[in-house]
């Protein structure tokens, strides 16, 4: 039989399960629905729909909780390759949160929903742009390199651009810019803070 967890320490068996949102308040379950969609297209899987992923270096298919789930205990921070308009239709607090729980750290796109941009840097997460004309498909990134951003200090400013080197497993590197989405100041320091939550702390005990 199938259980979820829930917050009182009990299970839910099938028969009890409802929609995701109908547990909007239960982060273990929220986490587990995060990028569940049954049409999500992850070009790592293609051409397989849904909740799938592979995990690397093994190149082990799994779900794309379970592989979130690993690369934490392996201490491995996860970033997102996505298109244009990243977070379209997904702009409600979660979108954000969710990543936020499965490790990752930054999402690189060629644009992004305007207001899933503002909830990942409301949550911690970069949200990084392509340079005009760029794209994970005509920089030859398949979504198994290991990715390095450097430019990342207390000295950033509103849309500093940074560099991004993709190292391949055969060694070689893509090297390439990006815009680091941080509009305001505000937005900056959010970030270097961690987030909102961590910003209204910090201010607290001052």
């Amino acid at each position: 039989m199938i259980f979820t967890p829930s917050r009182d320490g009990l299970s839910h068996s099938p028969q009890h399960f409802n929609s995701y949102g109908s547990r909007r308040g239960n982060d273990l379950v929220m986490a587990r629905g995060t990028f569940a969609n049954i049409r999500i297209k992850n070009n790592l899987v293609a051409p397989k729909e849904g909740n799938l992923t592979k995990h690397f270096p093994d190149g082990a298919e799994m779900s794309i909780y379970d592989a979130a789930m690993k690369y934490q205990s392996e201490g491995v921070p996860a970033i997102i390759l996505a298109g244009k308009e990243y977070g379209t239709g997904s702009s409600r607090d979660w979108a954000a949160k969710g990543p936020l729980l499965q490790g990752v750290k930054a999402a690189i796109a060629e644009s992004f929903e305007r207001i899933h941009r503002s909830n990942l840097v409301g949550m911690g997460i970069l949200p990084l742009k392509f340079m005009d004309g760029q794209n994970a498909e005509s920089l030859g990134l398949k979504g198994d390199e290991v990715f390095d951003i450097e430019g990342l200090s207390d000295k950033m400013v509103p849309k500093s651009v940074v560099n991004v080197k993709a190292k391949r497993a055969d060694g070689s590197v893509v090297e390439f810019k990006a815009t680091a989405l941080l509009n305001t100041d505000v937005e900056v320091n959010y970030y270097r803070n961690g987030g909102i939550l961590h910003t209204v702390l910090r201010n607290l005990v001052k």
